[in-house]
């Protein structure tokens, strides 16, 4: 979905004083109505912070929640105002997203997640994903692959899904409510059903021409069938669909316990569906899976501490971004300006040579992270970016000796803070749902590489690598932003966009999401694929035409604005209260109260 048609061009300063008009197009799809198709129509006119804003933050002193669907929302305020924690009401929510947003989340993905404890005034981080079938052998896998590369859907790409027992460890030790309690919102939606949102109608049609075509190769397609389309297509925007089958398996998970999804009935027909299709799953694989808590890596940009997830999370690449962008005066080079962006995108291309080439599951193959963090390094890396042209061809530094996806944040009157990002990663997931449970399983095992040697080479019981990240971070010693851009390699560069906003350009938390982004494809993947050097700079419609032309003429391709550029959310804690802000590229809202 591209919702930057009608973007002006961008002011060059922070205080966004005027706007010019827009300086492209980005095509529509063809729906009938001329008028959405108008380069001439802009925003209506804000009276009062940046022009480019689609809506103000929204403030409360006693919680707040920011998710990418309106009922998740009201869900977790709903929780927060019946006495939950924070992350009560992110597994509420979560579990909302799961039937409301079904093409970027649900029980059968992985999660991520970064949290302020305001009892040890610490950020926490927690890895939720799991790993390959232990039955499943690297021979196996490439007898699988289609030119070198493991398929995108189907059961071959299935590993264990690690969100409910994310969930788990989380309520086990911050929760307040009753487990069964986080339940009941989700259960009376996709029982009583919901009209779908817009984008999520969107994705859904991409899913069921993804899925139905014969390419795709996918064991069986009848029970995505079943459950989210009816004679064969895809519910319309605002028309009713419900999921029975998902309230049913909220409900035993509910009364069971999150061991119930790995050791319980679910698991039993799990392990059945899959010996039925032929996959690798197994309930010996679910009951031996458990999530790990983590110490967050973090690096400094400017006064403010940003933290990210080691891997196998691509969380470091933020970091890397950030702390090569800090050794220029990016403010100096103004806001929306061809050589900020310039900069940044040739930080973006170093930190993802080092991503490809380092990135794994640690208990297979640790990286050296205290190396690839170090401002030392990041010094010696920045010290390759050149202002008046483009790095023809990068490479990952010496060591000595890519989907859809849900991002949402809670806070709570305590000062919890919870950053959580949740996936079934590559379209909708792996094409898969298991019979009458109602989801679909991931495809995360699509990341991994083949290669011999490769840190990420496909292994049984081996954690893939992972593009979701939460992000966090602290100022003077106290919470300050729980933020995140979902969408596949977009969220390192969406990351590092919104911090440099807010910190270079002095934007407010709803602006800095709202500011055009751009991004970079390109470069070397954690598969082992090569996409080509320098690559394709997509830049949304809302950079200036000026800053386009001379990102052209220092050599950049540029590439159409695709709408592949992340989905926002964010929680800024100020002090006694909370500013929420959402991401008008999806259709959620940020609340609170």
């Amino acid at each position: 979905m591209r919702r930057r048609t009608f973007l002006a061009a961008l002011p060059l300063s922070a205080a966004a004083a005027a706007a010019s008009p827009a300086s492209a197009q980005v095509p529509r799809p063809k729906d009938g109505n001329p008028d959405l198709a108008r380069a001439d129509v802009r925003p209506g006119d804000r009276v009062a912070g940046a022009l480019f804003s689609t809506r103000s933050a929204a403030w409360g002193v006693n919680g707040a929640a920011a998710t990418a669907h309106p009922l998740a929302s009201l869900a977790a305020i709903d929780i927060l105002r019946k006495g939950g924690s924070a992350v009560d009401a992110a597994i509420a929510a979560n579990a909302c997203l799961g039937f409301l947003e079904p093409t970027g989340c649900g029980i059968g993905g992985d999660c991520f997640v970064l949290l302020w404890d305001p009892k040890t005034k610490k950020v926490v981080g927690l890895n939720g994903s799991g790993p390959s079938p232990k039955g499943l052998s690297l021979e196996t896998v490439r007898g699988r692959a289609v030119e070198g590369r493991i398929p995108s859907w189907g059961a071959i790409t299935v590993s264990v899904p690690g969100a409910v027992a994310a969930w788990g460890a989380l309520h086990g030790r911050y929760g307040k409510l009753p487990w069964k309690d986080l339940f009941g919102p989700a259960i009376g939606l996709a029982s009583e059903g919901v009209p779908v949102a817009q984008t999520i109608a969107f994705y859904l049609a991409s899913a069921v021409r993804r899925y139905t075509n014969p390419a795709s190769k996918i064991e069986e397609t009848d029970n995505f069938l079943k459950v989210w389309t009816k004679d064969g297509k895809a519910p319309v925007e605002g028309e009713i669909f419900k999921n029975p089958a998902l309230a049913n398996t909220y409900r035993l998970m509910a009364e069971g316990g999150p061991r119930a999804f790995y050791e319980g009935e679910i698991a039993t027909r799990i392990e059945a569906y899959f010996k039925r299709i032929g996959g690798w799953m197994t309930r010996a694989d679910l009951a031996a899976h458990k999530s790990e808590w983590t110490q967050p890596l973090v690096t400094g940009y400017r006064g403010v501490d940003v933290y990210g997830l080691s891997p196998n999370s691509q969380g470091l690449s933020t970091l890397q971004i950030l702390s090569m962008m800090e050794t220029f005066d990016i403010k100096a080079m103004g806001f929306q300006s061809a050589a900020a962006i310039h900069h940044a995108v040739e930080a973006k291309r170093l930190a993802y040579e080092d991503r490809a080439r380092y990135f794994a599951d640690p208990s297979f193959s640790p990286a050296p992270l205290e190396w690839l963090n170090s401002k030392d390094y990041a010094r010696e890396r920045a010290k390759l970016i050149r202002s008046d042209r483009i790095l023809e061809t990068v490479y990952p530094g010496q060591a000595p000796s890519r989907g859809d996806t849900t991002y949402f944040t809670v806070a709570d009157k305590d000062g919890m803070m919870i950053s959580i990002i949740q996936s079934n990663y590559r379209g909708m997931g792996s094409g898969l749902s298991p019979d009458g449970l109602g989801f679909m399983f991931q495809n995360r095992g699509e990341m991994f590489a083949l290669t011999d040697g490769h840190p990420n080479v496909y292994a049984p019981g081996k954690r893939p690598f992972q593009t979701i990240i939460p992000g966090f971070a602290v100022k003077d010693g106290q919470p300050w932003l729980s933020f995140g851009v979902m969408g596949g390699d977009m969220q390192p560069q969406g990351q590092a966009q919104i911090i440099s906003n807010m910190v270079d350009f002095g934007l407010d938390v709803q602006a800095a999401g709202d500011a055009p982004r751009w991004h970079h494809e390109g470069g070397s993947e954690p598969t082992g694929e090569l996409l080509g050097q320098p690559g394709l700079l997509r830049l949304e419609s809302g950079v200036p035409g000026e800053t386009r032309a001379a990102l052209e003429k220092l050599g950049w391709k540029i590439g159409a604005s695709d709408g592949g550029f992340g989905g926002y959310q964010a929680i800024e804690r100020w002090p006694g209260r909370y500013a929420a802000a959402t991401e008008m590229r999806k259709d959620g809202i940020a609340l609170a109260y």
